[in-house]
């Protein structure tokens, strides 16, 4: 089935290149070209995790582009060895899926996993640099290969091999070391002491563990730690549609978890428009000004990225077969007004024993004063936070979202506002009381 399915990635590349847009997935074909390696058997593991540790960074410096060694050559046999015999899908191991959108609250969502412990190994976003290499000259996103190139990489990413990903990092890693793995800080999996390789002088890291200083990420430490954890989750935000990762879904073996996160579309709005100013200058100036030309591309956007979330919703609140007790819908407002029951919840229906580590950071975290907290803090006061958005938008503005988001708003339970009173007045809650239970 995998070699079908890599023919067909490749076949289907080679089309879309004749369809005009070789400019990008040029670029990106050869990296979806998944070679079939020969099996070997299972070598004795050897005693290369110190040597990798301690000389892995520094080649950094002096080694060619993706140059091999014996480490990373051992690992992949023993990967390539354990998925061919060892269905990850048995044994009570888990694959967590974490869906959302920008500004919904995904970060926070995703520390309940981050947090997990030694039991959990977490990725924040690898999809980010999948997304930069297939980003047009007009500054969207190539759909139709993001809808081929996501699953592939994630599918490795949950087998433990980073080799895929590697292909899309710029600039690209050296003997699979890099100083550039996006905000490689926020996995605690990522910084932990067995994949911690001692920092190297002149050489930078843009996402630097907080905790501890380490050098550049060696990837195959990263995937032999992987490899030792019960569990996986990987947070996402570049997903539009749920049904372009049914192929993942499907995978024998992995039995994916997909747990969507959705937020009032109108409270999304008004988070952009204060951290990514520059790119929603537009929605800033209609709000001083008071008028919103429903026909602008800026508001078609916003209509497309309602509909993909209100269809990804409306796709697994069904239960299709390949989605069945797979899917969980899950509001940021609920999470942020009760926590700790909301994460018990997402760990019963993952089949992941809740910690005592993940209730102390929730505890933590939830109730956090307004000087720990900021723009992309996880460290805030929740409860606060949840209709916080309400005096940072103009009636206007909040007339125009739920225009063209309504069936959104709809779905997830979100009220209408009729006037800027009601807007403005938070004694009156605009989130119905729901709860989403697959058909």
């Amino acid at each position: 089935m995998r070699i079908k399915y890599t023919i067909s990635i490749v076949f289907f590349l080679a089309l879309v290149i004749i369809e005009k847009e070789n400019n990008i997935i040029s670029r990106v074909s050869d990296k979806l070209t998944l070679r079939q390696t020969p099996r070997t058997p299972l070598e004795p593991v050897l005693s290369s995790r110190d040597l990798l540790r301690h000389n892995g960074s520094a080649s950094l410096k002096n080694a060619s582009p993706r140059e091999p060694n014996p480490a990373f050559t051992l690992l992949k046999r023993r990967l390539e060895n354990r998925t061919q015999h060892q269905p990850l899908g048995s044994g009570g191991r888990k694959h967590i899926l974490l869906l959302s959108t920008t500004r919904s609250g995904s970060s926070f969502m995703g520390e309940f996993f981050n947090q997990q412990g030694d039991n959990m190994f977490y990725l924040y976003e690898p999809l980010w640099h999948v997304e930069k290499m297939l980003t047009l000259a007009t500054g969207g996103v190539n759909s139709t290969a993001a809808n081929w190139a996501y699953p592939e990489v994630l599918r490795q990413l949950f087998l433990c091999d980073f080799s895929l990903l590697e292909r899309f990092i710029e600039p690209a890693p050296v003997a699979h070391v890099t100083a550039d793995l996006f905000r490689r800080s926020s996995s605690s999996s990522l910084c932990e002491d067995s994949v911690c390789s001692p920092a190297v002088k002149g050489v930078f890291e843009h996402h630097s563990c907080k905790n501890r200083r380490c050098g550049p990420l060696n990837l195959t430490l990263a995937s032999e730690s992987c490899l030792q954890k019960a569990h996986r989750a990987i947070k996402l935000v570049r997903v539009r549609q749920l049904q372009t990762l049914r192929l993942l879904a499907e995978e024998p073996g992995l039995d994916v978890r997909f747990i969507q996160l959705v937020r009032d579309p109108r409270a999304v709005l008004a988070s952009r428009m204060v951290a990514f100013a520059d790119k929603y200058k537009n929605w800033k100036q209609w709000a001083e000004d008071g008028d919103v030309p429903i026909d602008d591309v800026e508001v078609s956007k916003l209509k497309g990225n309602c509909n993909n979330l209100r269809m990804s919703a409306e796709l697994g609140l069904k239960q299709p077969l390949w989605l069945r007790r797979r899917y969980m819908l899950v509001r940021y407002e609920d999470i942020a007004r009760f926590p700790l029951q909301k994460a018990v919840e997402m760990y019963n229906f993952a089949g992941i024993p809740f910690t005592s580590k993940v209730k102390a950071w929730i505890l933590s975290n939830t109730q956090a004063s307004k000087e720990t907290g900021g723009i992309y803090s996880t460290q805030k006061k929740s409860s606060e936070q949840v209709e916080k958005w309400r005096l940072n938008i103009p009636f206007k503005v909040a007339q125009v979202v739920q225009k063209v988001c309504g069936s959104t708003l709809k779905l997830f339970g979100y009220k209408f506002v009729s006037s800027e009173e009601m807007l403005t007045d938070k004694s009156i809650s605009l989130i119905e009381n729901k709860v989403f239970n697959p058909r």
